[in-house]
């Protein structure tokens, strides 16, 4: 086990950043016209960097397994994106938005990065702003801010329930302009299958065109892989169903280290699972939480009622009612940090109080908020005693104004009006922590390979707040990676064009085509998503919301087992060398089955509660945080980074040591 360097700055923490782009090494704009990068991946984080390295000058090859970027899972995000702006001035600075993110990830995350990551926020917001981003406005024209879980401040910029979709619009129309000048190239459904080192330097990529079915080589300086999460592991989750690990994986195989692989994060205002017809969950935005107010009945009896639809939530009275987050987290209520509302979901159904058929669901009711608006508008409209009726409708009005989109969907998929009854929720995957390990440049530990995004671990340690997403992957691709990649491109001036016609591309080619027909040559026994669920299962029975030493136990070996069944049996239809989709899902899902027993031996290894990551064995047992996560700061405050060695079991642990200089650690209490 080594102990690896993340590349910090010296320095007071204000100052890494500015003196670090100070002092790195730089590429003239003569010389980056020479220079090639591949950018895998084309969302927020892809997609703004892909933009940004062609306006520098670079040469950019794009590559998204989509038929355009405009479809990145990027566009699914709903409720915002953060900023330290301090536009409401109620408190927010660039040190707030750190300390609330090292907090909220149950300091669990490194210093240096939070903190960039929060210095350059507002300049997210500047950047959007001048490429046409609808934000929501105030009356006065100002931007609009909300807030979002695990804060006190609201910092929250957003566009209706459509942020990630319009953030998204600009990054791409951002690619549009470099792609009329030429500056970068861009290859739709292509999927990268590999990742091609020379001299221990990532110098190309293997990738499927997934309409021909062609393999190809792809050579450049450089590789970025910004291509997300891999929520997808547990089957359903609220990820769009092509979203896989792949990419990072194949990375990984090749020499990049996989940090926090067990931190994921389970969303806690997610449409309730209906079923075993499902082959997706639907994300509620976080931002609904600002407005509607959590509950279950207080009485089992009703509880029961509800659920065998005897009685409707509206009949019950307010006193009839748990709001429980606001009666155990009074400080913050409603919006405590994702981690800690899905816990406490969990807690009230396992306990019975759950409202659907299921059981497994509570309640976000937007009654009191519509008649708060409600009477607020009739104030401002100067009306003189408006009746019950007049103020709901003027409150259902700002309601949609401000969650329209959300209420609609909503309405569609659950065919109930939530306007008038109230909605049900339940937590489910949504945002994988861990990723692939990157130091402070962003660089992997393969030379020139750069990870960004949430293809990353950097930023949120053991739980990410709601918001930063979008933030993270436009602070990696606008304003950090264009930076740091130019000190290692520095040193390839003089290099020339990677050839593709070498030993390395040839070796890494034919990995790639015997993998493919071995997933071909399987018996056909069972279908790719027969395997998949399988693993979900075990995925969200034993390394879900909870987990215990010994369900870890027997989640690798199941895990393992699975796998060693769907290399014998998977039945892939079709040929390989055309459209397959199911050839596609196959190779993800082989992936996947790997991951997933990395994922079960590193939640296994930290035998602690932090964030996301809640080990059973590990809770507070005495005072007013009883029954809350516990850390275990003297044995487990570092990344856990693992390098591949074969099988998953074999993975060897690196640690990251994590320092604390400018946070004092303590409890996490949201109390």
């Amino acid at each position: 086990m080594s102990i690896l360097d993340s590349k910090i700055p010296e320095g007071p923490l204000a100052d890494k950043w500015t003196k670090h782009k100070n002092t790195i090494n730089l590429v003239n704009p003569a010389n980056k016209r020479n220079i090639d990068v591949i950018v895998v991946g084309t969302g927020l984080a892809g997609g703004s960097a892909a933009a940004t390295l062609a306006e520098l000058g670079y040469n950019v090859k794009t590559f998204c397994y989509q038929d355009s970027p405009r479809r990145a899972h990027s566009i699914a995000a709903q409720g915002g994106i953060n900023a330290s702006k301090n536009y409401q001035g109620d408190g927010d600075s660039d040190y707030r938005l750190f300390y609330d993110t090292v907090k909220g990830g149950d300091y669990r995350s490194r210093e240096a990065n939070v903190y960039r990551l929060a210095e350059v926020s507002g300049n997210i917001i500047d950047q959007c702003v001048a490429q046409g981003v609808p934000f929501a406005r105030e009356y006065g024209g100002l931007l609009d801010n909300r807030s979002f879980g695990g804060v006190l401040v609201s910092r929250t910029f957003y566009a209706k329930g459509q942020t990630g979709q319009q953030l998204l619009l600009g990054a791409y129309s951002a690619m549009n302009r470099q792609i009329n000048r030429g500056k970068i190239q861009p290859f739709n459904r292509h999927e990268m299958l590999d990742l091609v080192k020379v001299d221990g330097k990532a110098r190309g990529i293997i990738a499927r065109n997934l309409v021909t079915g062609e393999i190809e080589r792809h050579s450049a300086h450089a590789v970025v892989l910004a291509t997300g999460g891999y929520g997808n592991v547990f089957f359903l989750s609220t990820n769009a169903m092509g979203s896989n690990v792949m990419a990072a994986w194949r990375a990984h195989r090749r020499g990049a280290f996989f940090a926090n692989p067990c931190y994921t994060q389970i969303h806690p205002t997610c449409i309730p699972v209906s079923g075993d017809h499902q082959s997706k969950l639907t994300l509620m935005s976080e931002s609904l939480r600002n407005d509607g107010r959590i509950w279950v009945p207080k009485r089992k009896e009703d509880a029961e009622a509800i659920r065998a639809g005897k009685l409707k939530p509206t009949q019950l009275a307010e006193d009839e009612r748990d709001y429980y987050l606001e009666r155990r987290y009074p400080a913050f209520g409603n919006l405590v940090p994702r981690d800690v509302a899905s816990r406490a979901a969990k807690e009230r159904c396992d306990a019975g109080f759950g409202v659907n058929k299921t059981g497994e669901a509570v309640y976000l009711d937007f009654a009191s908020a519509i008649q708060r608006y409600g009477s607020e508008k009739a104030l401002t409209s100067g009306m003189e005693n408006p009746s019950k009726e007049e103020i709901t409708k003027l409150g259902e009005e700002v309601i949609e104004n401000k969650y329209g989109n959300l209420f609609q969907m909503y309405e569609k998929i659950v065919d109930e009006n939530p306007y008038k009854t109230p909605m049900m929720i339940y937590p489910a995957v949504h945002y994988t922590m861990g990723g692939l390990w990157v130091d402070y440049n962003l660089q992997t530990t393969v030379p020139g390979c750069y990870a960004a995004g949430e293809a990353n671990f950097s930023d949120h340690g053991a739980n990410r707040l709601g918001a930063s997403a979008l933030m993270q992957g436009l602070a990696d691709g606008y304003f950090v990676l264009p930076y740091t990649i130019g000190d290692y491109l520095s040193h390839d001036i003089r290099t020339g064009e990677i050839p593709t016609d070498t030993p390395e591309f040839d070796q890494a080619e034919k990995d790639v085509k015997d993998r493919i027909q071995k997933l071909m040559g399987g018996s056909g026994t069972h279908s790719v998503d027969y395997y998949h669920k399988k693993l979900g299962k075990i995925m969200w029975n034993k390394c879900g919301m909870s987990r215990n030493e010994q369900g870890l136990k027997e989640a690798i070996e199941e895990i393992a087992a699975l796998r060693e069944d769907f290399w014998k049996n998977v039945k892939v239809p079709g040929t390989a060398d055309s459209m397959n989709p199911e050839l596609e899902k196959a190779g993800r899902v082989a992936d996947f089955l790997e991951l997933g027993e990395l994922f079960a031996k590193d939640a296994l290894n930290r035998n602690e509660s932090c964030g996301g990551h809640f080990r059973e064995e590990s809770v507070e047992q005495e005072g007013e945080q009883k029954g809350e996560a516990l850390r275990d700061d003297k044995n487990f405050k570092y990344v856990a980074a693992w390098e591949y060695k074969g099988e998953p079991k074999d993975a060897e642990l690196h640690k990251e040591e994590l320092t604390f200089e400018n946070i004092e650690l303590k409890t996490r209490s949201y109390k």
